[in-house]
């Protein structure tokens, strides 16, 4: 079906018990190709790594937010009292409550806000994507958009979108899903996706400044405590990184060096030895602890990159 590489391997006692396949594209700073695995022009679904995109597309079209509720509006939150206060602020600042909401129902991402929630039902503000949908519906609100068909794809919101991408990413989406949240989802290649990263990363528009910048000084915004893409940005200086769901990562330095990948089947247990792998090609210690492979009491094995 896939066209795709070997990622990582779980390697148990030297044997290789599985692989994790996928695609990964890394540019180096002035956009040409540094290195490959697997085809990079397969079409694929960014899911949440084009938030920053979305935002873009939202502040373009009059969406006026201060940093940190701006780095809210390109998160995948895990449901703490930021996010979901967060997200309310941005309703309320154009006269909406949570019950204007589409995005699914859901219970806190983080794992110890999801524990906080208990046997609490599930709600659409504590969705990870409530802060892009808060943000979607202040963005109609500012046009006259009507808010009840926020998720159409003809509606003015995602042509915006969509033309955001599109410019960005230098090709044009020929395909559209619909995401987890329910917002309309749509397909680039994988080189294109590095493209689009690499290319909001180095832009000179102040919107796009603004929303990497909001990212990047306010990564517990962008995910949560504990949260791997936002350690990486407190760790690592300049750095934006983003997640998505299905094993898909984005990843950029300042000056526009730019990683991608995305793994076959979703799984996200090689995630961070991949992640890690294409920082130290940038020449960035991140000082990983190596995932252990287990054998008993003893660790007898690890993940490791094939990058």
């Amino acid at each position: 079906m896939f066209n795709d590489a070997v990622l990582a391997e779980y390697v148990r006692d030297g044997f290789v018990e599985s692989e994790h396949r996928g695609f990964l594209a890394i540019l180096n700073s002035d956009g040409s190709l540094f290195k490959s695995l697997g085809d990079i022009d397969t079409q694929i679904f960014p899911r949440s790594t084009v938030k920053c995109a979305q935002a873009s597309a939202m502040v373009r079209h009059g969406l006026q937010l201060e940093p940190r509720l701006l780095a809210l509006a390109a998160s995948s939150h895990s449901g703490a009292a930021m996010h979901i206060d967060g997200a309310r602020e941005i309703l309320a600042s154009v006269g909406l409550g949570e019950n204007a909401l589409q995005c699914a129902l859901d219970r806190p991402l983080g794992e110890n806000e999801r524990r906080a929630w208990g046997d609490n039902p599930p709600t659409r503000i504590a969705m990870n994507c409530s802060g892009k949908h808060a943000a979607m519906l202040a963005t109609c609100v500012k046009n006259g958009w009507p808010i009840e068909s926020y998720l159409e794809q003809s509606h003015p919101l995602q042509v915006a979108i969509k033309e955001e991408l599109e410019k960005l990413a230098g090709e044009s989406i020929s395909f559209t899903s619909t995401d987890g949240c329910g917002a309309p989802l749509f397909m680039l290649s994988v080189i294109g996706l590095a493209r689009a990263i690499r290319a909001i990363t180095i832009s000179t528009d102040p919107i796009h400044q603004d929303v990497m910048d909001a990212a990047r000084k306010f990564p517990e915004m962008v995910g949560g405590t504990g949260r791997h893409n936002t350690e990486m940005m407190q760790q690592v200086p300049g750095l934006f990184m983003k997640d998505g769901a299905e094993a898909v990562n984005v990843c950029s330095l300042a000056d526009g060096r730019t990683f991608v990948f995305k793994v076959s089947d979703g799984s996200l247990r090689a995630f961070r030895t991949i992640v890690h792998a294409c920082l130290n090609e940038f020449g960035i210690d991140t000082a990983l602890t190596p995932e252990k492979v287990m054998g008993g009491p003893r660790v007898i094995g690890t993940i490791r990159a094939t990058i």
